[in-house]
């Protein structure tokens, strides 16, 4: 996406504000009428404290696209795990640009969001749990073998097992193999979960 390539960052700290405005003022320009006001505001919220709720605040409202991508800029350079949770809200939303955006933003976070994604993953709405696998994937995270084996055994759900999977085929080991068997048993009438477990389990067998 356009808000984490480097010709963005880059673009962000060429226009850094010669004169720094106060918080209180930054997150009242973030309420502008004027796009272009957001955009600036949120461009310079970079270079002050607390201003990370306002941001999430404004990108669950926010509708122009170049704002949104500023927004998503500033929060991920600012790389606030607190702030994955909020972020995490917008996978909600019925924009399917909006929830790809946050998927991306999410995983480009280094800190520690393991307590955002458990709480996606149990979500009783499979669409946002697919949404969370979908994080795992951006992430790679060194326990996401564990965690995806942990989808396939216990989510009930055939499309997010799926997707689960499909991201198992790529960093899936032998550890896999077993719950990959459990689950082509749990869903023995289905013919995609069938193939997709099988093309797997080849991968993994080195086939």
């Amino acid at each position: 996406m356009a808000f984490v390539k480097r010709k963005a960052i880059e673009a962000a700290e060429a226009d850094e504000p010669k004169q720094e405005r106060s918080c209180a003022a930054l997150t009242a320009s973030l309420e502008d009428a004027d796009p272009q006001t957001r955009r600036q505001a949120a461009r310079e919220m970079l270079h002050s404290l607390n201003v990370a709720e306002a941001l999430v605040s404004r990108l669950k409202r926010e509708q122009d696209a170049a704002v949104r991508e500023v927004i998503l800029t500033t929060l991920v350079r600012l790389d606030d795990p607190s702030t994955a949770a909020g972020m995490a809200e917008c996978l909600r939303s019925e924009d399917a640009a909006l929830r790809n955006e946050v998927i991306e933003a999410i995983g480009l976070l280094s800190g520690d969001v393991s307590a955002t994604l458990r709480s996606l993953l149990a979500d009783p709405n499979p669409d946002v749990r697919i949404f969370a696998v979908n994080i795992l994937d951006s992430r790679r995270q060194p326990d996401v073998e564990r965690w995806l084996i942990e989808v396939i055994e216990q989510d009930a759900h055939l499309n997010v097992c799926a997707t689960a999977v499909d991201l198992l085929c790529e960093v899936g080991t032998e550890a896999a193999l077993e719950p990959l068997l459990r689950l082509k048993a749990r869903f023995a009438s289905d013919a995609f979960i069938k193939f997709s477990a099988n093309r797997a389990i080849k991968r993994i067998r080195g086939g």
